[in-house]
């Protein structure tokens, strides 16, 4: 299973997400403007896909992407947003339980 994150989260996040994919074992898609960029995978993920055409097959067929900012909510670093010029952010609605 992948997830799939927007580059400014991944910039921010880029410790956790080595950590998933080494000790988690998941694929992360880096997006920018809902695009995919490009694909974080563990090395002996990469290895077995570059060494086994069917793996490559397969690995297609799976059902792949999710959102992680689906999973937590997650603030910027302190003076990023300053940083990088961004001027809005996402609030999700309020859903009552």
């Amino acid at each position: 299973m992948a997830y799939e994150i927007p580059v400014t989260q991944a910039r921010a996040e880029l410790a956790d997400l080595i950590n998933r994919v080494v000790y988690g074992g998941e694929r992360v898609v880096v997006t920018r403007h809902g695009k995919p960029l490009v694909a974080l995978v563990s090395a002996a993920d990469l290895e077995r896909l570059e060494s086994e055409p069917e793996a490559v097959a397969e690995a297609a067929e799976e059902p792949m992407i999710s959102s992680v900012s689906s999973l937590r909510p997650v603030d910027s670093a302190p003076g990023e947003r300053r940083r990088f010029g961004i001027a809005a952010e996402h609030r999700p609605e309020h859903r009552p339980e």
